[in-house]
Parts: structure tokens; sequence; C-alpha cells
């Protein structure tokens, strides 16, 4: 089956760049849109996969429009949502991967790590580049200016499930947990997939931020998650 994409940008080279490198890579854009608005109206259309969204866009911005899209009453199957974004000045995209976006991307992401990207939201996983996403966390979390929408007990994991969580959060990777801990890379994912069924998150960012906001992990801390 054809993977779907909208791509949802205001600028023109950046949408037409990105068409052509997923369509050279056997992903079709079903849909394309300048402003929240139209993606809005895109994904209804449409019903893509995965949508490339914006932050800064005219009339209606990323970060509501990805409210509005993943929040939809009546979606079935909500599409995946990755944030595009720079470092410098998007202080909404905490708040986008909150509100259940699953991952970002920097705009000068190369060819193959764009089409990656996309197949790997769209089988279920979540963009967590550990060194990006520790810096996007590490930057954003606990700054009090953006309302906090993930609330879990996380008494319900086990002590080796808080471990993974941990970890996890400080930016490893599933091969990187399982060096970390002496376990197989199979059973790191079947303990990720469990701390995502027991706190009912949607996948592995929300749990980033979960960490994060119950205290399980502190900004500044280590690999170890202590400071």
């Amino acid at each position: 089956m054809t993977l779907r994409v909208v791509v949802a940008d205001d600028q023109t080279l950046v949408r037409t760049g990105f068409r052509m490198i997923l369509t050279a890579d056997g992903i079709e854009v079903v849909a394309e849109a300048v402003n929240g608005v139209e993606a809005i109206e895109a994904v209804r259309r449409t019903r893509p996969d995965v949508v490339l969204m914006d932050v800064r866009m005219p009339e209606l911005d990323g970060l509501e429009a990805t409210r509005r899209i993943l929040g939809a009453e009546g979606a079935v199957e909500p599409p995946r949502v990755i944030i595009l974004t720079t470092f410098d000045l998007d202080r909404y995209v905490y708040a986008a991967l909150s509100a259940g976006a699953s991952g970002f991307l920097l705009k000068d992401v190369t060819p193959e790590h764009l089409a990656a990207a996309v197949r790997t939201v769209r089988a279920g996983d979540a963009l967590l580049a550990p060194a990006i996403t520790r810096r996007l966390v590490e930057r954003f979390a606990h700054r009090g200016g953006e309302p906090v929408t993930i609330h879990r007990d996380l008494s319900a994991l086990t002590p080796r499930e808080l471990e993974v969580l941990t970890l996890l959060a400080r930016g490893l990777t599933n091969a990187e947990l399982a060096d970390r801990l002496h376990l197989a890379e199979t059973t790191v994912k079947t303990h990720v997939a469990r701390i995502l069924s027991k706190l009912r998150l949607r996948d592995r960012v929300q749990a980033v931020i979960a960490a994060y906001e119950t205290g399980l992990v502190s900004v500044g801390a280590g690999s170890d998650g202590r400071r």
C-alpha cells in the first residue's frame, strides 16, 4: 500500500522540495497546504497516513492545526504528524509534541532522513533522534509557558520499565538501551510497548514528555537520569 502524505508549509520551495524527495522514494504526496486551515481540510479530504506540518503559517499555525487534526471527532485513525522546525525560534514545538505529534524534523533534513522519518512514524514509532530530542525537551520542559497536557501515574510500571523509561527519556535508541541494559533489542521493544500501554501513551515522544512531566527525569540529568 502506498504511503500517503500531506505537506503543510507556507514556503513553496519547501513544499516542492519535499514532494520531489518523497515521490522519488515511492511516497505519494496527496495534498499540499500553505496554512493550518488548508492542512486541516486536506487531511479531512485525503485521509493521509502522515502530515509534515510547519509551525509558522498564516491564518492558523501548525500547533493549533495539529491539535485539531489529532483531536478531531470521528477520526477513526488520525494521521501521524511530524513537526517541521528550526531550533532557534520555534518555542511551540514542545507543546506540539504534547498534543500528539509523533516527532519533529529540522527543515534542512537530508532526503534520506526525510523519507525514513515518514516511514518510521507510519510504522507506529516516533522520531526521537537522541541529540536533537534531548536538546528540545530539556530546553522547553518545565518552562511554565505552556500547559502540561500529559499526566500519568508511573506506579503501574515495574522497576525495569521505569529504568527503560528513564533511559528512553535521555534520548537512547532501542539498540543503545539494549546495550546499556544487557538485553536483546526485541526485549527492549517489548518493555517500551508495555510502558506505552500501561501509561496510555501514543508513542515514544509522549513517553519522553511523561518522564519529564512526572519528574522521573529532570532537566540537566545525565544519561542515567541523575544530575
